[in-house]
C-alpha cells in the first residue's frame, strides 16, 4: 500500500499519493444518440396506443370515471359549491345529476377525439423518422441538441446585481522599477520565466487545472474534483497584472467570461477553492477593476456556503458545487475538520461581504472564531483536527507547516486587514505564537532556529518546507507585539529565514526538500526518501521577501535569485516548470507537473523581491496564503463600511 504524502500545495495539507500521480476520468458506456432517438420514438408510440386504447372501450355505467382529483393538490385554496364534497371526491349538486352525466360523456369523447388524432399524429412521424437516412437523423438530433442548450441559456437565472460599493484607491499596482541595472535584470529574467511558464500552459494545458510540461497536457489533481476550473488562470492573473503582461492577462480574462462556470457535477476542495480562486478573482477586480471578476467570486462563494451546514458551523473539508453536499477527508483524525481549512477563510469572506452586502460571509468566519474562543487548548496550542459534527478536538498534533500554517498567518493578517482595528484577531495571534516559542521553537546543536511538531506531548524535531513562510510571518507581526517585543521577532523572523535557506544550500541542487530534520547529528537535510523533493514552493521565496521589506539586507536578494537560478537550471522544461523528485541528486528525476501557485506565489514573490518597495506597499495591501493582494478594510461593528 502506497503510503500518503502531503498534496504539493502551498498552505494546503490534503493526502494524495506521490506527487504528480495522475487522476482518471470515469467512463460510461452510452446508446448512440440516433438509436436512443428511435426508441425513444417507439416507446411514445406505444405508450399513446396503450392509452388510446383504454379510452376507446366501450362506455359503461357499471365503470365508474376515473378522477385523480387534482384540483386538491393544484389548487387547494378554491373552495366546493355549497352542498358538494370538496373537489376529488364525489360531487353531488342536488337536481344537477343527469346534466353532468351528459356533460362528462362529451368530455370524455372529446378526449378520445384527440387521442386518436395524437395518436395517429406520432405513428406518422415515426414512420417518416425511420424512412430518414442516419445523416439525416444525426443532424435532426444535432439541431434538437442546440435547441434545448439555447433554451437552457436563455432559462438560466439572471444574477442579481451587487450593490454599488466604492473601488479602493489603488496604490502602487504598475511601479517597482529599480534604479539599479542589475536588479532590474534579474525582474527581467523572472518576467521572462513567468511569460514562460504562462505560455507553455496556454499552449498544452489551457483550461486544465494545472500542467504535465513533459507530457505536454493538462493536469489535475482530486482539490478540483473532476472538473476543469483553469485553476492556473484564475491563480495567475494578477501576477501578470502586476508583471504587466497584460496581453496574457486579457487572454485570462477573456477564458473566465466565456468558460469558467461553477455549475458543475464536482466535489471540491473549499480551502483550495477559496484561498486560489476567490481569492485570485477578488484580486484581479481589485487591481483591474473589471466587474467580471467580482461577479464570478460572488457565484463561487455562493457554492461554497452550503459546506458550513454542519452541527458546529465547523465547514466541511469539501463540497459538491452542484448539490451542496459535504464530507471529510477520509484520512483526517476521526473526521475532523483541518485547522489550516476552516481557519483560512477570514480575508476572503470578509471581502465578499464588502462586496455583496450580504453579512452572511462575515457572520460564517466570526462564527468558527467565537467557537475555538470557547474551547480548550492543550498547553495553549491549537491541536490541527476539529470534529465539526461534535465540536471536540481530533488528534493532539500541532504544527505551524502541514494542516497548521495558514490558520496563524490569518488571524494576524485579519488583524491588518482591518486596518489594524480588529484587535480580537491580533490577541488571538499573540496568545497563539506565545504557545508556539515555548513549546514548538528549538534551537539545534549547530545553532540553528526551527519550528518542530507537537505529538500528543513529543515535539518531533522536525520542520516542512511549508513551516518556512513563518519567518515571514514573524517579520509582518512584529510591528504591533506586545511588551514591546517587535525587535524580537524581526530576529526570529531572520534566524528562521536563515534555517530554512540553510536547508536549500546543504543540497546538491540548492533547492530545498519537503522536510528536514534536526537530529542524529544531521540538522538542515531531508531523511526520507518522500521527503527529498522540491515542488516548485514558495514560502522560503515568501520569508526573503518580507524580510527585504523590513531590513533591506542585501543577503535576502542574493538568496532570493540562488533560488531563482536554480529553478531556471533544473525545473526548467521545453513545455513549462517542473518539480524534481530528488534535491540532492545532480541527475534527479521530474515529478512532471507545473503547479498553479509556482504562477500565483513563487515568481510573484521572486518578482516583488527585485522590486522596489512601491510596487504593492504592505500598508496598503495584505496577501492571502496564495499571494493574492486584498486591500486593506476599516471596519466598524463587524460591518465592512470603507476601504482606505
Amino acid at each position: 500500500m502506497t503510503t500518503p504524502a502531503l498534496l504539493p500545495l502551498s498552505g494546503r495539507r490534503i493526502p494524495t499519493l506521490s506527487p504528480g500521480a495522475a487522476s482518471f476520468p470515469h467512463h460510461r458506456a452510452t446508446l448512440r444518440l440516433s438509436e436512443k432517438f428511435i426508441l425513444l420514438l417507439i416507446l411514445s408510440a406505444f405508450i399513446t396506443l396503450c392509452f388510446g386504447a383504454f379510452f376507446f372501450l366501450p362506455d359503461n355505467s357499471k365503470h365508474k370515471r376515473f378522477d385523480l382529483g387534482l384540483e386538491d393538490v393544484l389548487i387547494p385554496h378554491i373552495e366546493a359549491p355549497k352542498g358538494a364534497k370538496h373537489p376529488g371526491g364525489q360531487v353531488v349538486i342536488h337536481g344537477q345529476g343527469g346534466h353532468d352525466e351528459h356533460r362528462h360523456r362529451e368530455e370524455e369523447e372529446s378526449l378520445r377525439d384527440k387521442i386518436r388524432v395524437d395518436h395517429e399524429r406520432a405513428l406518422q412521424e415515426a414512420k417518416e423518422k425511420l424512412r430518414k437516412s442516419r445523416d439525416e437523423l444525426r443532424a435532426e438530433i444535432q439541431t434538437e441538441k442546440s435547441k434545448v442548450v439555447e433554451d437552457l441559456k436563455k432559462k438560466k437565472e439572471v444574477p442579481k446585481p451587487l450593490p454599488p460599493v466604492p473601488m479602493p484607491k489603488v496604490v502602487g499596482v504598475n511601479d517597482g522599477d529599480s534604479v539599479e541595472p542589475d536588479v532590474k535584470e534579474k525582474r527581467d529574467k523572472i518576467r521572462e520565466m513567468m511569460k514562460h511558464a504562462w505560455d507553455s500552459y496556454r499552449q498544452y494545458g489551457w483550461g486544465h487545472n494545472e500542467l504535465k510540461p513533459l507530457a505536454k497536457k493538462g493536469h489535475s489533481t482530486n482539490i478540483f474534483g473532476n472538473s476543469q476550473m483553469g485553476a492556473t488562470i484564475v491563480d495567475a492573473l494578477d501576477s501578470l497584472y502586476m508583471m504587466g503582461l497584460h496581453d496574457e492577462f486579457k487572454d485570462g480574462q477573456e477564458w473566465i467570461e466565456q468558460n469558467l462556470d461553477f455549475s458543475v457535477n464536482a466535489e471540491v476542495s473549499v480551502f483550495e477553492v477559496n484561498i486560489r480562486f476567490i481569492g485570485g478573482l477578488l484580486a484581479a477586480y481589485y487591481l483591474s477593476g473589471q466587474e467580471v471578476f467580482k461577479v464570478k467570486a460572488v457565484q463561487l462563494a455562493e457554492k461554497l456556503l452550503p459546506a458550513f451546514n454542519t452541527p458546529t458551523g465547523i465547514p466541511w473539508a469539501m463540497v459538491n458545487l452542484k448539490s451542496g453536499v459535504g464530507r471529510n477527508w477520509g484520512w483526517a483524525s476521526a473526521g475532523s475538520s483541518i485547522l489550516a481549512e476552516f481557519g483560512t477563510l477570514h480575508m476572503e469572506f470578509v471581502h465578499l461581504t464588502y462586496l455583496t452586502g450580504n453579512p452572511a460571509y462575515y457572520q460564517k468566519v466570526m462564527h468558527i472564531r467565537k467557537l475555538l474562543a470557547k474551547m480548550d487548548r492543550p498547553n495553549g496550542l491549537y491541536p490541527n483536527y476539529l470534529n465539526p459534527r461534535t465540536g471536540r478536538w481530533g488528534q493532539h498534533h500541532t504544527s505551524v507547516g502541514g494542516l497548521g500554517d495558514s490558520f496563524y498567518e490569518y488571524l494576524l493578517k485579519a488583524w491588518l486587514m482591518s486596518d489594524k482595528t480588529d484587535t480580537e484577531a491580533r490577541k488571538t495571534y499573540d496568545d497563539a505564537i506565545e504557545a508556539i516559542e515555548r513549546h514548538l521553537i528549538r534551537k539545534s546543536n549547530g545553532g540553528l532556529t526551527f519550528i518542530g511538531e507537537w505529538k500528543n506531548g513529543h515535539l518531533e524535531r522536525k520542520m516542512g518546507h511549508l513551516t518556512c513562510f513563518a519567518g515571514g510571518m514573524f517579520a509582518l507581526g512584529a510591528d504591533g507585539s506586545p511588551d514591546d517585543k517587535a525587535g524580537h521577532y524581526l530576529q526570529l523572523g531572520a534566524e528562521i529565514a536563515h534555517t530554512c535557506h540553510e536547508s536549500y544550500d546543504r543540497t546538491v541542487l540548492k533547492l530545498g526538500p519537503e522536510a528536514f530534520k534536526f537530529d542524529s547529528g544531521l540538522e538542515a537535510v531531508a531523511v526520507r526518501q518522500n521527503e527529498k523533493y522540491y515542488i516548485l514552493r514558495p514560502e522560503v521565496i515568501e520569508t526573503y521577501w518580507y524580510m527585504w521589506r523590513f531590513t533591506h539586507d542585501p543577503k535576502y536578494r542574493q538568496w532570493g535569485w540562488e533560488a531563482a537560478q536554480a529553478i531556471d537550471k533544473y525545473c526548467r522544461v521545453s513545455g513549462g516548470f517542473s518539480g524534481v523528485k530528488d534535491v540532492y541528486s545532480s541527475n534527479p528525476t521530474y515529478d512532471d507537473v507545473q503547479q498553479s501557485f509556482f504562477l500565483a506565489e513563487t515568481l510573484k514573490y521572486l518578482y516583488l523581491l527585485f522590486s522596489s518597495d512601491d510596487l504593492m506597499p504592505l500598508e496598503s495591501w495584505v496577501f492571502n496564503t496564495e499571494a493574492h493582494p486584498l486591500p486593506v478594510l476599516h471596519l466598524k461593528d463587524g460591518g465592512c463600511v470603507q476601504l482606505l
